[in-house]
């Protein structure tokens, strides 16, 4: 089967992650998340937390963390943390280089846009009001995993996309930049633009077909140009 991005395939909806993707906010969060782990007596180190969390959803963390000190937390324990993030990500959020750029040159290519994201449809609205990216995504195109209760790995915040949008998971393409969102992609059956330096490890199911790797946002406008004109052309 073509993916989106094939010359034989059809391009009709690209899906956004939203942290690391769009929003500059795994910085914060990690140090968020470091801060509460060594609250609970767990040396772990903001760049810890990222290797460790980066792209998870907050029970997911909660969970690691009862598992790492041996115990149960309170059961509000996500929801004060998500509190926590938001009222960060209000002050710190900052966008990903080049992501104001990149959005207008998808729109003007004539691709719909949404995001499946593991953060709350709150924190995402949080984030995109600090960076100014609400006209981009109002609230009926982003998608919250974690309010959906399938976090990724599962692939169902991005199927849910797809349907919403009324296209195929083969005429999708997801643009992420962790290795949990990767692998949801990969659930899915879509294709997926993987934002990641050149010099940095790859997820372990890599190479797979409709996958490819940028190290900046400039560089997807041009990739999904090409595929569309290809796939006319065929």
């Amino acid at each position: 089967m073509s993916s989106a991005l094939d010359d034989s395939g059809h391009l009709k909806l690209v899906i956004f992650d939203c942290d690391g993707v769009l929003v500059d906010s795994e910085g914060p969060s990690c140090r968020a998340t470091a801060q509460f782990a060594q609250s609970l007596g767990l040396s772990i180190t903001e760049h810890e937390a990222f290797e460790r969390f980066a792209g998870k959803a907050l029970p997911q963390i909660v969970k690691e963390l009862e598992e790492d000190v041996g115990h149960e937390l309170p059961q509000d324990t996500a929801a004060r943390l998500r509190d926590n993030l938001i009222r960060l990500m209000e002050e710190q959020a900052e966008p990903v280089d080049g992501a104001a750029h990149m959005l207008a040159g998808v729109l003007a290519a004539g691709l719909p846009i949404r995001v499946g994201s593991n953060s709350s449809i709150k924190e995402m609205e949080a984030k995109f009001e600090r960076t100014d990216m609400t006209d981009a995504f109002p609230a009926e195109r982003i998608h919250s995993a974690n309010d959906m209760g399938h976090p990724k790995p599962s692939p169902e915040v991005y199927l849910h996309a797809a349907r919403t949008e009324g296209v195929k998971a083969e005429e999708c393409v997801v643009i992420e930049d962790s290795d949990t969102g990767a692998e949801a992609a990969l659930k899915a059956g879509m294709a997926c633009v993987l934002l990641r330096d050149a010099d940095a490890p790859l997820p372990a199911f890599w190479p797979a077909p409709g996958f490819v790797r940028i190290s900046h946002l400039s560089e997807l406008v041009p990739m999904l140009r090409n595929a569309l004109t290809a796939q006319k052309q065929s």
